[in-house]
């Protein structure tokens, strides 16, 4: 009898205003059900770099890889999954992105959520020389743009420890769309004031994804709903594997 194909590595790419540990809800169920998983920490510096970055970690895998994304890190996974390991695409609110598009120019097509309105700007070195833009929320802010249905307790230590994207990680443009070769699932968010959820179920949809939706669910829903999150995720995998 041929050998059973092996179970994919679960890749799990966190996006702007937080931080790997994020995941540690839907990482605790995954391992609870066997499925091998890793969350790299992203540097949120601009697409292109940010996309390298995670398709160079996915590439030393051993075995098939299953990419999942959240928020700006849909973005990443959609350029990132070109890499030939990667089987397959979740995107958890977030940025599914066709080939040639920005997050800004995704996010024209519907009506500012919340999150527009209330970051704030600051500069960081870059090499060479000079300086650029970075935005975190700001911290009044945070626990209605980003995390409503979370613990007021844990909503405070999440805006003390976001971490900045790059400004130009907005305008910069998606190099390739790989669902367009490779299956996806995505979850939307119903009640998601970082990314209105009409951007979430259109670019699901343009991407013929396997969609489930949350009603009540913010921003923050890998954290305030682990279990639904890892579900999908789970299903993606036994489908690929």
């Amino acid at each position: 009898m041929p050998k059973p194909a092996p179970t994919p590595t679960v890749v799990l790419v966190h996006g702007a205003f937080a931080d790997a540990a994020s995941w540690m809800g839907v990482i605790e169920e995954l391992q609870r059900a066997g499925i091998p998983v890793v969350a790299p920490s992203n540097p949120l510096r601009g697409l292109a770099s940010d996309a390298a970055y995670i398709a160079s970690f996915a590439a030393q895998i051993d075995g098939p890889v299953v990419l999942v994304g959240h928020s700006y890190g849909g973005a990443l996974i959609t350029v990132a999954g070109a890499t030939e390991s990667v089987v397959g695409l979740v995107y958890v609110a977030g940025y599914v992105l066709e080939e040639g598009e920005s997050l800004g120019e995704l996010q024209g097509r519907f009506p500012e959520s919340l999150l527009v309105s209330h970051l704030e700007e600051r500069m960081y070195p870059i090499e060479g020389g000079g300086a650029a833009a970075e935005v975190t929320i700001r911290r009044d802010a945070f626990p209605a743009v980003f995390a409503a249905d979370v613990s007021p307790a844990v909503t405070e230590v999440l805006a003390a420890s976001q971490r900045p994207l790059a400004v130009s990680a907005f305008t910069e443009k998606a190099s390739t769309a790989a669902w367009r070769t490779k299956p996806s699932w995505a979850l939307v968010a119903a009640a998601d004031q970082a990314i209105n959820p009409e951007v979430e179920r259109f670019g699901a949809q343009r991407a013929g994804a396997t969609t489930v939706e949350l009603e009540g669910a913010s921003h923050a829903v890998a954290i305030s709903r682990p279990k639904s999150v890892a579900d999908l995720i789970r299903e993606a995998v036994r489908t690929l594997a």
